[in-house]
């Protein structure tokens, strides 16, 4: 299962839909990644595939400051899964992976 790549995300939220795109590679045989949203861009930390489960965590400061932990499973090019922030209600994600155009 391949998970590198970059990701257009879509979560529900209690404030509301939130957009974000998560960028993920391999660097030195380690999953990697960053994401970016809400004119932020955040590392992601302890990132992790299992099969087709693809975990993550990061901290955000925007719209508020929270620690998300986020559980996905991807299927080819899609990914469905949940985001927790503590103790607030889980929020459901979504997302696509991009398809870069080919060269001429």
């Amino acid at each position: 299962m391949s998970v590198e790549g970059t990701w257009d995300l879509s979560m529900s939220t209690p404030i509301g839909r939130i957009k974000a795109v998560a960028e993920f590679r391999r660097e030195n045989g380690a999953l990697i990644g960053t994401a970016r949203g809400a004119g932020e861009e955040v590392p992601l930390d302890n990132v992790a595939l299992d099969g087709d489960r693809l975990t993550w965590k990061q901290a955000i400061t925007k719209p508020m400051r929270l620690n998300l932990d986020f559980a996905v499973t991807i299927d080819g090019d899609t990914l469905a899964g949940i985001s927790r922030a503590g103790r607030l209600p889980a929020s459901k994600v979504t997302g696509e992976r991009r398809h870069e155009p080919e060269s001429p």
